[in-house]
């Protein structure tokens, strides 16, 4: 096969319409399912875009192609050239009469995994023929959907002149203060994972006013959780001369331009996964109502924390709406929030679907209230000289925040579990593939 003239000639089966009946035309994909009926063999090709029959008859068609196509295994990629032709009993009434059937890749069986729409195999099976299950049209349609998330964000990031930027993945100390960190070697010294992109974005802002990145983070806490991974992407933003309430509505924008635009392009993928979604709302409650709220409810909460409960209440009370979570006690936030006061900061939550999206808040930009900020939290100045020395030459009053994109995803499609919307997830068990 020529694969330079197939890419000339190929169409991708969602092209094919009344427009192409009695034409030629050359298709490509996986064998998705097969029927013999003894005098007619059938099979359902599938491509990216979508799927077709082919059907041959024993009569009409030459014995090369009729054995052939019983010979094919599902999923096999294969190549095929035909008339279309209307069919009232086709699945997506239309369907191809093959002229010529070339086989690309055979397909070992029995195939480990079911890679039909209404697949029975559990999760974790699934993903450890990953490289199978995204045979299927359901799981394609969360990362369509996905692909179209990130699409989004650098659009309304464009849109509202950000700087994309990249950042280091090594770092010599934690971002963020904890502990939960993957150490390496990094020739005669220690280095770990990142965390969070967090100091780094900061220190640009404090330059060039806005930025953006899509950061991959790892954090090397041992839970087993359907919420939490071990490595995950992160949407970040941060803007200077703004404060938390600055960037909340920076990030309300974002989110309902990134849903907007998943129901305008993905109408096929939502209906697939049967999700109706909607641009959510805004909603801002200061941490104390939230607390009020939750008491009256019944409902655990910690003094400076939202619990799991807590935050699905919020969903249920407030349905499509981002819900802004701010005026935090300044004992639950990290040490780079700014303090509101003795015992407030100027950091947020922001609460979709019955669950956190997004952190964030105004940061510490002056050098001696970070140094104070660090060891209320018992951290060591010395371990983040260079990031505080950053704020001594000119530093503005700067916010931001940054969002899970496996989250957001979970979320808007309604998923169970995060590691629906990971590509190859990496967890406390999962390594491979």
């Amino acid at each position: 096969m020529d694969l330079m003239q197939l890419n000339k000639e190929r169409k991708h089966i969602s092209e094919i319409s009344s427009k192409n009946d009695g034409q030629k035309v050359t298709v490509a994909g996986w064998i998705y399912d097969q029927r013999d009926l003894g005098k007619i063999r059938f099979i359902v090709l599938r491509d990216i875009s979508g799927q077709i029959q082919v059907t041959a008859l024993k009569d009409k068609s030459s014995k090369e192609i009729f054995d052939a196509m019983a010979k094919t295994s599902r999923e096999s990629v294969v190549v095929i050239t035909g008339e279309v032709k209307k069919s009232d009993k086709a699945p997506e009434g239309r369907e191809i009469i093959p002229e010529s059937f070339e086989v690309l890749a055979n397909a070992a069986q029995p195939l480990p995994i079911d890679v039909s729409d209404f697949s029975k195999t559990e999760l974790p099976k699934r993903l450890d023929y990953r490289f199978l299950d995204l045979h299927r049209r359901r799981a394609q349609a969360i990362f369509k959907v996905q692909s179209t998330l990130l699409q989004a964000y650098r659009e309304f990031m464009v849109s509202n002149e950000t700087i994309e930027a990249n950042f280091p993945a090594i770092i010599g100390s934690s971002s963020e203060g904890g502990t939960e960190l993957f150490s390496a070697n990094y020739f005669e010294k220690k280095a770990f994972l990142s965390q969070s992109c967090q100091l780094y974005k900061q220190m640009l802002a404090c330059s060039m006013e806005k930025v953006f990145a899509v950061f991959t983070v790892w954090r090397a806490e041992k839970h087993n959780t359907v919420r939490h991974l071990n490595e995950s992407r992160q949407f970040d933003y941060e803007q200077a001369f703004a404060n938390e309430f600055v960037v909340m509505d920076v990030l309300a924008r974002c989110v309902q331009h990134m849903v907007k635009r998943v129901v305008e392009l993905n109408a096929e993928e939502l209906k697939l996964l049967d999700v109706k979604l909607n641009i959510p709302g805004v909603k801002y409650i200061p941490f104390s109502e939230v607390a009020e709220i939750m008491k009256k409810e019944k409902i655990h909460m910690g003094a400076d924390d939202l619990s799991g409960e807590a935050e699905k209440k919020l969903g249920e009370m407030y349905p499509d709406t981002i819900v802004f979570v701010h005026d935090w006690p300044l004992s639950g936030k990290p040490f780079y929030i700014m303090p509101k006061g003795e015992k407030l900061s100027c950091g947020f939550d922001a609460i979709y679907q019955g669950m956190e999206i997004s952190s964030g808040g105004q940061r510490v930009h002056l050098p001696e209230l970070l140094t104070e900020r660090l060891k209320a939290k018992g951290l060591n100045p010395k371990d983040f000289t260079s990031y505080i020395d950053s704020f001594r030459y000119g530093a503005p009053p700067h916010a931001g925040w940054g969002m899970g994109v496996e989250r957001l995803t979970m979320l808007i499609l309604g998923l169970t579990n995060i590691r629906e919307a990971v590509l190859f997830p990496r967890d406390r068990d999962r390594l491979t593939p």
